[in-house]
């Protein structure tokens, strides 16, 4: 197995492993050992995070959030804030991702193509779960997180991070205005003189996120490379990063894809913070 060193911690070449509860399947990534976790299937649908809390850690606190495609993300204290203080209609405060604070907290994400993103901190054992569709994604919601960890002193070496199943680039046609609008979360930086020419550069890209599509207007986007490089912009090496083997849309007995069938149904993904 193939191994490397990050300052003086050595971290084997991540791999995904099935893991199964009452003959129910559902799948865990070595990167995130350190920590009761899942990407969950259809087949625990559908059942609540609460009830999938138990499955992990049966003495952990629950705490999930309304997702919207944004950037925002919470802490279980400033949910609890929030449903004290903001003008909402259900429990759940509008935000993708969760950070926690304390220990025996578990947090979870919803998706049915979107990317499912969980990332622990080896040193504090605070952890994070995001959901990054092309939306979020767009508007940098997982390094949104990540500066999220470091204010509350996280060092990015000692983070690690495991983006669970998801559409496939090969399958998820896009217009170009949304491959450009998610492109452009990787060059802020730099003066492009037309908004057309990120997709020559997202196409010039080392393992490039983008793919033609035969269709006029539209291209093949993987969001969940794009993710990945923006992490890397980040500092974070490719070492301390695992994105999932397995497609939302091409694997049907597995999991829910509102892009094969437009049902409004999703699988969750947590880890509990130790």
């Amino acid at each position: 197995m193939v191994s490397s060193v990050i300052g003086d911690r050595q971290i084997q070449t991540p791999t995904w492993q099935w893991q199964q509860w009452n003959g129910l399947p559902y799948l865990t990534c070595t990167l995130l050992d350190d920590w009761q976790h899942g990407f969950f299937t259809q087949q625990f649908y559908p059942r609540p995070p609460e009830t999938l809390t138990a499955i992990l850690t049966p003495t952990a606190t629950t705490y999930r959030v309304k997702q919207v495609h944004g950037h925002r993300v919470l802490t279980p204290t400033e949910i609890h804030r929030a449903r004290a203080t903001e003008t909402i209609e259900e429990i759940f405060p509008p935000a993708d991702g969760l950070i926690t604070d304390g220990k025996n907290q578990g947090i979870w994400v919803a998706s049915a193509d979107c990317s499912p993103v969980l990332i622990g901190d080896l040193e504090t054992r605070r952890v994070a779960a995001i959901h990054a569709g092309w939306r979020g994604t767009a508007q940098s919601i997982v390094p949104e997180a990540i500066t999220r960890f470091q204010r509350l002193g996280s060092s990015l070496e000692n983070l690690r991070i495991a983006i669970g199943p998801a559409i496939s680039g090969e399958v998820y046609q896009v217009s170009e205005q949304v491959a450009i609008e998610v492109g452009l979360s990787l060059f802020t930086k730099e003066k492009i003189s037309h908004s057309h020419k990120i997709l020559d550069r997202l196409s010039m890209l080392v393992d490039s996120p983008i793919l033609p599509d035969s269709k006029p207007g539209r291209v093949r986007l993987d969001v969940r490379k794009v993710n990945i490089l923006q992490l890397r912009e980040l500092g974070i090496r490719s070492e301390q990063m695992a994105i999932a083997p397995y497609c939302t849309y091409q694997e049907p007995n597995h999991f829910f894809s509102y892009r094969r069938t437009k049902q409004k149904r999703v699988q969750w993904s947590g880890i509990v913070s130790s």
